[in-house]
């Protein structure tokens, strides 16, 4: 009698396919935030955690996400990649720099190119919008594309904790540089939520987890370090694609109430103008500064992925009486995904050519 065939190969083929596809499957993550929300905003709400009679900790779904995706960067990290990322400060202050000039950079040409618009605040909401997601930290969900993609996985991890680091002084910055683009009922309340975003954020948010995924690699015997390496790729491509989820889940219900076709095609051109200009110029910056391949795809993605998902959540806290212009975070949020998934693609072809 013939073996059943074991469950590992069509597992494989399975995760195969949905990493070549890795931006289709972040589009169907939307779509099944609109067609079923109520899971998703059950995670998105804190949860009680109780551990003993003296600890009550308040969990939330996205915190929950955000630390597998990052815990899995670190413990894909060895010590020797992060020692040769150290000796290379170079190439991640070249990253951060150009992560943190891109918005000074693309934010007046958008809100020029909106003072054409019908809108009656000249396009204020979608540029205050894109404003505070260009100045997010790089988005946690890159170290996954960087991994898809054969990118240089140090130097994005460097990226994602450093732009996290010094997010609560660029932040504010930034957004203080640029408030004069806006009117100021969205100029107020846009620099008070980036003026918020404080250390806690960066520390809690992102540091712990890479360093606790670092720390736990160099406990782990050689063999199982192979085994639980192996694993942490899945889980963390099920962990990117369910924070998509969940934080879709939060937004979307309250544009889809009331749809506004015309606001849509702006915000759409909106997003699609600035995802092309980000990951554009980190294309161009790679080229110049001739980084290796890897180590460029890792700097194009960096300047082109920003944290969507935390802006999303700061306009709601911000002005929840404007969903509306949570339209251009979220459409920018899928063409980014969209553009990194491309971007790997482009190297599979390459490999395989």
């Amino acid at each position: 009698m013939d073996k059943v065939p074991p469950f590992r190969p069509y597992a494989s083929q399975v995760l195969g396919f949905v990493r070549k596809r890795l931006g289709w499957a972040s589009c169907v993550a939307y779509a099944a935030a609109v067609a079923l929300p109520g899971p998703g905003l059950w995670a998105r709400h804190g949860h009680s955690l109780v551990l003993g009679e003296a600890v009550h900790l308040e969990v939330g779904g996205t915190q929950v996400l955000l630390f597998a995706v990052l815990f899995a960067a670190g413990l894909r990290t060895s010590p020797q990649e992060i020692t040769r990322m150290l000796r290379r400060p170079g190439v991640i202050a070249a990253g951060l720099a150009l992560h943190a000039v891109a918005p000074l950079l693309i934010i007046p040409l958008i809100s020029l190119a909106l003072r054409c618009s019908a809108d009656s605040d000249g396009g204020s909401g979608m540029v205050a919008a894109m404003m505070l997601t260009l100045a997010m930290p790089v988005a946690a969900g890159a170290t996954v594309w960087t991994t898809e993609g054969r990118g240089d996985e140090p130097t994005m991890l460097g990226l994602v904790l450093v732009s996290a680091l010094v997010s609560p002084l660029t932040m504010p910055l930034t957004i203080s540089t640029l408030a004069p683009l806006l009117t100021a009922s969205y100029a107020d309340p846009v620099t008070a939520a980036a003026a918020h975003t404080g250390i806690g954020f960066a520390l809690t948010g992102i540091v712990v987890p890479c360093a606790l995924g670092m720390g736990v690699r160099r406990l782990l015997a050689v063999r199982a370090e192979h085994v639980v390496l192996r694993l942490t790729a899945p889980v963390a491509l099920l962990a990117a694609l369910l924070l998509t989820y969940v934080n879709a889940s939060g937004a979307l219900g309250q544009l889809l109430v009331r749809p506004r076709p015309l606001l849509l095609l702006v915000a759409a051109v909106t997003a699609v103008s600035v995802c092309a200009l980000s990951f554009g110029g980190g294309s161009w910056c790679a080229r110049a500064l001739r980084l290796p391949a890897g180590t460029g795809r890792s700097l194009t993605l960096a300047c082109g992925m920003s944290n969507s998902s935390a802006s999303a959540v700061l306009i709601t806290v911000a002005m929840p009486d404007r969903p509306q212009i949570l339209l251009p975070v979220l459409v920018f949020g899928v063409l980014q995904k969209l553009a990194a998934n491309r971007i790997t693609a482009l190297h599979a072809e390459a490999a395989t050519a």
